[in-house]
């Protein structure tokens, strides 16, 4: 091993080695296990909830394959219909040309070749993470086998009535010209303003003020609401007002969706443009007026759609009317202005006001989400069709997935997630599943001149289905699918549905799933959906949702806010300027990016240093307190960088004391002594901890586990006890064989141990410590997982090895607390304790000396006085150090008399606080409670200093 762990020496060189070898691919014939990564998008890099997500899993999955299942993780992308056609197209306009230009055919073509390119850059990364899915397997959403997968589910869900074409409304995104599902809108937060109108009733002079932020879909309003029991207006219920600026007449209904309490308690119904207008739409019958174009600009007329069912209005009541003309063509934004200011020239506008509101925007393009009416795919959830389309029946595919999860075929870790999942599935809303892309799943369907639809495998299928002869001309339908369709198959497409593959016949339903709570409405549920209805069984056993990594503040991660940090960036370093210029790159706010540089500048003087990637995924594993949000500080992931110097070290030690040398493997005598059985002891304890946290998903507790056990009982105190056996002339040659045999033997069991979480390391050092244990290998990956032995726990040892810990760290502490030189020999006086003390006084005296740099031990003898000392106890058996000769009396009393005085001005100060009753009385309970801890704390301390100097001031001068 060389002399200094570098993880830079070590990583890229193993992982290339494991991957050649074909190590990530299922091995033997064990349990099935089966992981589907959720497929990243072909166009992402990796960032840290990647990170963070797919650490866990790995340590899954490696955990599983050392325990001898048959191990798949199965790795793909996803293609990323909105993202990757943006990337393409920017690319063209670099060129300068545009997707018009080259038309759909070459478009398409484009997009391959950039996939072929740079397609590949996040699973690069990921390699870089030490992530081990079998890449033999790598699937991507729009390879020929998943989208035969995607036609054969369409086509079956249209065929049994489950999916149908309509006019609804959806998100709409009016620069990018496409649907877009609620993951891609990002609300936030921006100043507005409320107009309150007036709408003069049709029959009298009176009339009703409404308000609304969006002043411009008054063009498309169909009635005025107010709510059933508000005794102000129940007279005018069922009469008209006119709409100003357009002349036409609408009703006013009564609804419960209208707050009585806000504004005046009136308020404008325009179906086509609201998703809550449109459901009082649909409850009375009103009909839609769209008034925008795709662009939303406003329409040169309007296109009017009626309701799907009666209401009590009279829907030929209201006419439709001629858009005005001098809003036709107009932005949306400059009508609002125009509408404005000719309500305000016609006496119509009652007030305008300041308002925050939440602006919904697409988180590609920017652009504000129009709810737009529009021709869509949906899959049926909630019409309740039966399988020839009839009404009737049940919700065919949402009713199976919300009984798979409350019969407990499905469970969620932790168990509240159910809730989350059943509330939006019993609260669901058609699933629209078109885009207006030309990158992704074309849909399978194709129209004749008379408009009428035909869907089919392809459009062969679709001749020789319908009888349709080749004079038929047929056009195939525009739209692509959601990308979330696609990959709601991805549990059984990727195993090579819809063929009846060994794959599939033996790693479907997987076992797990592992992602965030943030798409069990887009993902988990829709594959529980798609799974249940084509595959007759659920698609895995178990989700564990774990929570999103955020900054050292608890703030999301964000490029507008400029506290991302990279991975890669973690695991390589990064210096200061090439941090500053990644973080304030593309920000179009030369003031935002100047306070992001100063921050930057501010938090990370010097950069990033290269942590290693096993130091950041041993911080994820550390951090994953289940369900819960993590902090990421920088701080634990130099202390895990910290612990693999530690482990590294610690293995240096251990080859450089048992290679070449007997370590039991020739069978000759081995004498274990009591830190060997101690250590071997506590190592079962470990190995039964970290099974445990596995079978919870509490990573946390593994690594905290794992961390223990290395670091303070197999560092700090086993190798400790070990030196003094391996140094010690007296020691027999079966002492020291057995010391070294527990020493090599032991850190190999660890290393795998800690394998899931930290590969690297553990691999490399697994390479030179496996030899020297006796052990046959090549690779760490499929040595046994290391399994807790009941009968090796030893109860006598680990008690004995507790004794012999507080005394030694009671010796620690006096000579701490006494500012005695780490490496000055004290002489030790015993006093007390029993006859068990003695014996294990006799039986540890040399790992007393060693350990604890002690240069005599003796025992008080019976009425002998006991000198001026520091002490302490463990249980009845005092622990003396005679002060007289060890200390400059005059200099020890001077430094405890500075420490003094600055633990009783810091107590003042606590103090202080407590006796504000501002404090007292407005912070947080708990807040004041840690303090009067850290007070209690603080005179405790201060009592034990100046204890501490009166027992010095009494030695002689």
């Amino acid at each position: 091993m060389e002399k200094t762990y570098d993880p830079r020496s070590i990583e890229q060189t193993l992982y290339q080695w494991w991957e050649e070898r074909g190590d990530f691919q299922p091995h033997g014939d064990g349990d099935p296990f089966c992981i589907m990564i959720p497929p990243p998008n072909v166009t992402g890099s990796l960032h840290m909830g990647h990170a963070f997500q797919d650490t866990l899993m790995d340590a899954l999955v490696r955990q599983h394959r050392m325990a001898g299942d048959r191990t798949l993780w199965q790795p793909g992308t996803d293609h990323a219909g909105i993202a990757t056609q943006m990337v393409v197209e920017r690319r063209l306009e670099g060129e300068g040309t545009h997707r018009h230009e080259l038309g759909r055919e070459t478009f398409v073509e484009k997009v391959w070749e950039w996939k072929a390119e740079s397609g590949g850059h996040i699973t690069r990364q990921l390699r870089r993470l030490g992530a081990s899915p079998d890449w033999s397997r790598e699937r991507f959403t729009m390879d020929k086998g998943l989208s035969e997968a995607v036609t054969a589910v369409f086509v079956r869900l249209y065929n049994e009535g489950l999916i149908y074409r309509g006019k609804r409304l959806v998100n709409w995104d009016p620069v990018l010209q496409t649907a877009v599902s609620d993951l891609e809108v990002v609300s936030e937060e921006e100043a507005g303003h409320i107009w309150h109108m007036r709408y003069p009733l049709a029959d009298s002079d009176e009339h009703l003020t409404v308000a609304t932020t969006r002043p411009e879909t008054l063009l498309g309003d169909t009635a005025v609401a107010v709510h059933p029991d508000d005794e102000r207006y129940a007279h005018l219920v069922g009469r008209f007002v006119e709409l100003p600026l357009v002349g036409r007449r609408i009703p006013v209904v009564a609804d419960e969706y209208v707050d009585p309490e806000f504004g005046s308690g009136c308020v404008k119904i325009t179906p086509a443009h609201d998703f809550n207008d449109a459901a009082v739409g649909a409850r009375h019958g009103l009909p839609r007026l769209n008034a925008f174009t795709p662009a939303a600009t406003i329409r040169d007329a309007f296109e009017r759609v009626e309701a799907e069912q009666a209401g009590e209005v009279d829907a030929a009541a209201i006419e439709t009317g001629p858009v005005p003309e001098r809003y036709r063509g107009l932005d949306r934004y400059a009508a609002r202005e125009a509408l404005v200011a000719d309500l305000e020239a016609a006496g119509l506008l009652a007030e305008t006001e300041d308002h925050t509101l939440t602006v919904p925007r697409g988180d590609r393009s920017g652009a504000v989400i129009e709810p737009f009416l529009t021709d869509q795919w949906f899959v049926d959830l909630t019409r309740q069709t039966t399988a020839d389309g009839q009404p009737g029946g049940h919700a065919r595919i949402t009713e199976p997935a919300i009984n798979a999860v409350r019969n407990g075929d499905i469970q969620f870790v932790p168990g509240n997630w159910d809730r989350t999942y059943y509330n939006w599935l019993e609260n669901i809303q058609d699933w629209c599943i078109s885009r207006q892309l030309w990158w992704g799943h074309r849909i399978p369907a194709w129209y004749d001149a008379a408009g009428n639809l035909y869907v089919g495998h392809d459009e062969a299928a679709v001749r020789a289905e319908n009888g349709l002869g080749e004079d038929v001309v047929l056009s195939r339908d525009e739209d692509v699918l959601d990308t979330w369709f696609s990959s709601a198959l991805w549990p059984f497409s990727t195993l090579g549905w819809p063929e009846e593959t060994p794959e599939l016949a033996t790693f479907y339903p997987t076992s797990v799933l592992v992602t965030g709570f943030d798409i069990i409405f887009f993902w988990v549920a829709r594959m529980i959906m798609m799974g249940v209805y084509f595959m007759g069984d659920v698609p895995f056993r178990e989700i564990y949702i774990h929570g999103l990594v955020r900054d050292a503040h608890g703030q999301k991660m964000s490029k507008s806010k400029g506290n991302v940090l990279d991975p890669i960036d973690l695991i390589d370093g990064i210096d200061l300027d090439a941090l500053v210029e990644k973080r304030t790159y593309g920000l179009m706010q030369p003031e935002k990016a100047a306070a992001i540089e100063r921050a930057t500048r501010e938090e990370f003087p010097d950069g990033i240093p290269a942590f290693g990637t096993d130091a950041l995924r041993f911080t994820f594993a550390a951090l994953a307190s289940r369900g819960r949000d993590i902090n990421f500080d920088l701080g634990r992931v130099q202390g895990y960088r910290n612990f693999c110097n530690k482990l590294w070290n610690a293995a240096r030690f251990v080859l450089m004391n048992t290679e070449d040398r007997d370590c039991g493997a020739a069978g000759g005598e081995v004498e274990l002594s009591p830190a060997d059985r101690w250590i071997i002891s506590r190592l079962q304890a470990t190995e039964t901890a970290v099974d445990e946290a596995l079978a919870a998903y509490r990573f946390d507790h593994m690594a905290e586990a794992v961390y223990d056990f290395i670091w303070h009982e197999y560092c700090d105190w086993y190798l400790e006890l070990a030196k003094v056996v391996l140094n010690d002339p007296e020691a027999s040659e079966a002492a020291r064989r057995g010391t070294r045999r527990t020493l090599v033997r032991v850190l190999e069991t660890t290393l795998r141990l800690a394998h899931p979480l930290m590969p690297f390391i553990t691999e490399s050092i697994w390479q030179s410590v496996a030899p020297v244990a006796g052990i046959q290998g090549e690779t760490i990956q499929y040595r046994p997982w290391p399994e807790p032995d009941a009968d090796r726990r030893d109860a006598d040892a680990e008690a004995d090895l507790e004794w012999l810990q507080r005394v030694i760290l009671g010796i620690r502490q006096i000579r701490s607390g006494m500012d005695i030189a780490p490496g000055k020999p004290l002489p030790v006086v015993l006093a007390d304790g029993d006859a068990t003390d003695r014996e294990r006084m006799d039986r540890h005296a040399a790992a007393i000396r060693g350990v604890a740099r002690v240069e005599s031990l003796t025992w008080l003898a019976e009425g002998e006085e006991q000198p001026e000392s520091a002490t302490a106890l463990v249980g009845d058996l005092k622990i003396l150090v005679p002060m007289a000769g060890l200390i400059d009396r005059d200099a020890e009393l001077a430094r405890l008399d500075k420490a003094i005085e600055k633990a009783d001005k810091d107590l003042g100060r606590a103090r202080g606080k407590l006796e504000n009753p501002n404090f007292v009385e407005k912070a947080p309970a708990e807040v004041v409670e840690k303090e009067r801890e850290k007070v209690a704390e603080m005179e405790n301390n201060l009592a034990g200093l100046r204890e501490q100097r009166d027992r010095v001031a009494r030695l002689a001068g």
